[in-house]
């Protein structure tokens, strides 16, 4: 079941993306970056997201047997719409989980008009890119590549009959 997140998923939506953080950033960062301070910047960060006006943004979970299995949020501000975030526990990948977020964000962007969508992806995370791309996110040309992430776009596409 995907729905809105609620104030009182936060933690558990802190700690899911804790453990996916910790899975695809393995090796890079350093160990202290999953402890305890960083869980913490993590809630507030998150419990900022929830707390959005939907005119600014959403939060989405996937929710399985009351479990919070994964997590999208996007943002929008000054005219552009930011996918900032889709992050699926581990224990749940290949599930479907990660597609049901993301149709759902489609649906929400389609629903307000948004045209284009901006992302970040890790740039060693090609399990994450291989997924954009299966959902149509092309590569910004204009990006050289030379940080940690890459700049992908997706062209919202239309629903069905319009």
């Amino acid at each position: 079941m995907i729905r809105t997140a609620l104030p009182t998923d936060v933690a558990a939506i802190a700690a899911l993306h804790t453990r996916a953080r910790a899975t695809y950033y393995r090796g890079r960062v350093p160990e202290e970056y999953n402890g305890a301070a960083e869980l913490a910047r993590s809630r507030e960060g998150w419990a900022r997201a929830v707390g959005r006006a939907p005119s600014q943004g959403r939060v989405f979970c996937a929710e399985r047997d009351g479990e919070v299995t994964g997590v999208a949020a996007f943002l929008t501000a000054d005219g552009e719409t930011t996918l900032t975030q889709l992050h699926v526990d581990p224990a749940h990948w290949r599930r479907g989980t990660g597609a049901a977020l993301h149709a759902a964000c489609l649906d929400a962007w389609r629903r307000a008009g948004i045209e284009r969508v901006r992302l970040e992806v890790y740039g060693h995370n090609l399990r994450a890119q291989a997924f954009y791309a299966s959902h149509g996110w092309l590569p910004d040309p204009a990006d050289t590549s030379s940080g940690t992430h890459r700049t992908l776009w997706l062209r919202v596409p239309r629903a069905s009959g319009e």
